[in-house]
């Protein structure tokens, strides 16, 4: 229902059948409340055209948006306030994301791209500065996703930048598919280049500590990243999904250095000892046992994949033991993550998907790269099962899909989908899911730079059920930014308490009530 409700916004690759591999890998979307006002705003990242356009050219490209939610009274409504904003941006963007990085209370916007990536700082008046060189976030390298966390418990948070080939319209190669023609080439064809760790130094500058925090160690083609604790160790770890190149596991030592441990844990490559074609991210506990499990999208043929943790940082591929192999098998998918679309107290999973490379049956038509997404329903936290024709004609449509974003959207309890498509326009699914499942939405706040606790662990005790686990965040999926809100769906279980563990590790107990379904958790008010 984007158009409906005023997302009017096409992403354009600029593909002038130079078959230049950047082309095929944009579209980010964020999710974030930049006003303040309690409800969910879109930034969309737009592509352009690649290439050395002169200054004038520049002006005429289109730019990224920005689009205020004004829903009242149940009716969703967004209006374009870009040029209000000073959000413009004329770059060949890839992602976004969104965090208070400064601690005012605001929340700020990183945006990623085929280039120099820019820093906006929220004013907290409805508008951004561009403060990218003041603060030293930016280099030439072409940047995908990021991710902002606070990976050495001093307060602030710090940011994680994906990158990914050495690539230049300059160097483009030639590259053709199994029959001869003219397709993309594999980014194997490319070399990597290094990601980036930046610290925040608390004065609105950051240190690039790439280097001393053993990050350069590797280089991997990054894709997707994002920011969770998969050791249980109070420190927060980075997972990288590298494209054709083995994922990182950067575990944290609590030093300011990391060790990358994806070959020892289980999850760099798959059975076979062969890297796959890694995008996007989904970090969560799908079965509800205390812990973070990964889910990587990869290309076709490939079978997407779910690593299972064992609560110590040990991940086993139980993609096909979950029934997540053969239904992906056909499918090349970016955007997506964990959310309980129905309230029953399961994580399920979204996936948006889209080629790279032509799909047999579309040659000779126009963007023959169209797929379906997908959508898989959690049975019990040991099988999904695929129930995307049930899911309304959204699902029917084919695309080519990349970044997707969750949020309650519209404020009305469930968890919503923002899609984009590469050279194809924004998609908003809005979850009507009807029923008598009850849910429960959390949002944290703590004194400090810190101040929406991003990085905590939050557990809902339910009554003769599992506690619920989820991470305060809004990284993850593929150049997207997310609801930092927390949703628990309740299927008919009662809250009996709810735990927080806040970011520095101290942990707080919250009591419950019956009546509660969206609550504002402030450190302190709790009991220890």
């Amino acid at each position: 229902m984007a158009a409906d409700v005023g997302l009017k916004f096409t992403h354009v690759n600029g593909a002038t059948g130079q078959y230049y591999i950047a082309e095929q890998m944009g579209a980010g979307a964020a999710l974030f409340d930049y006003d303040n006002d309690g409800d969910l705003d879109v930034f969309l990242v737009q592509g352009g055209s690649l290439g050395a356009p002169s200054a004038k050219a520049i002006d005429q490209q289109p730019s990224s948006r920005l689009f205020r939610n004004d829903v009242a009274g149940g009716k969703l409504r967004f209006t374009d306030v870009t040029d209000l904003a000073g959000v413009g941006l004329r770059t060949y963007g890839m992602g976004a994301a969104a965090a208070d990085y400064d601690g005012d209370g605001d929340v700020d916007l990183f945006v990623t791209s085929f280039g120099p990536d820019t820093l906006y700082r929220n004013n907290g008046n409805g508008t951004f500065t561009d403060v990218t060189r003041s603060a030293g976030v930016s280099d030439d390298f072409w940047s995908t996703s990021a991710a902002f966390a606070d990976y050495d418990r001093d307060g602030y948070l710090d940011l994680f930048v994906a990158n990914y080939l050495d690539f230049s319209v300059a160097s483009n190669r030639v590259c053709q598919d199994a029959l001869g023609a003219r397709d993309y080439c594999s980014p194997r064809v490319y070399r990597p280049v290094p990601d980036r760790l930046y610290r925040n130094r608390g004065d609105g500058t950051f240190a690039n500590v790439t280097e001393a925090a053993g990050i350069s160690r590797t280089d991997g083609a990054g894709l997707g990243v994002v920011a969770g604790d998969y050791n249980r160790d109070g420190w927060l770890d980075w997972y990288v999904a590298n494209d054709a190149n083995p994922n990182q596991l950067w575990i944290n030592k609590g030093d300011g250095t990391f060790r990358d441990e994806g070959m020892i844990s289980g999850s760099a490559v798959n059975a076979a000892g062969n890297p796959e074609g890694s995008m996007g991210i989904a970090s969560g506990d799908f079965d509800a046992d205390g812990d973070e499990d990964i889910f990587i999208t990869n290309i076709i043929a490939e079978t997407f994949v779910l690593y299972e943790n064992d609560g110590k940082g040990n991940l086993e591929d139980v993609r096909s033991r979950v029934g997540l192999a053969a239904p992906t098998a056909a499918m090349t998918g970016f955007g997506t993550d964990w959310f309980d679309y129905d309230n029953d107290g399961w994580l399920d999973l979204f996936v948006a998907n889209g080629a790279v490379n032509v799909v047999e049956s579309q040659r000779g038509q126009p963007s023959p790269f169209r797929m379906r997404n997908q959508l898989f329903r959690n049975t019990g936290g040991r099988r999904f099962v695929e129930s995307s024709a049930d899911a309304g004609p959204a699902f029917a449509r084919a695309e080519i899909g990349r970044a997707a974003a969750f949020g309650d959207v519209d404020n009305d309890g469930d968890v919503d989908v923002l899609v984009t498509n590469n050279s194809g326009p924004v998609r908003l699914l809005r979850n009507n899911q009807a029923g008598t499942n009850k849910s429960l939405q959390i949002r944290l706040e703590q004194p400090g730079p810190n101040r929406f606790a991003h990085g905590a662990w939050v557990g809902v005790e339910r009554t003769k059920a599992n506690t619920l686990w989820r991470r305060v965040k809004t990284d993850g999926s593929y150049l997207s930014a997310s609801d930092p809100r927390l949703h628990f769906g309740l299927a008919s279980s009662e809250v009996s308490g709810i735990v927080v563990q806040w970011p520095d590790g101290q942990r707080e107990r919250f009591a419950a009530s019956k009546s509660m379904r969206s609550l504002t958790l402030r450190r302190g008010s709790g009991t220890r």
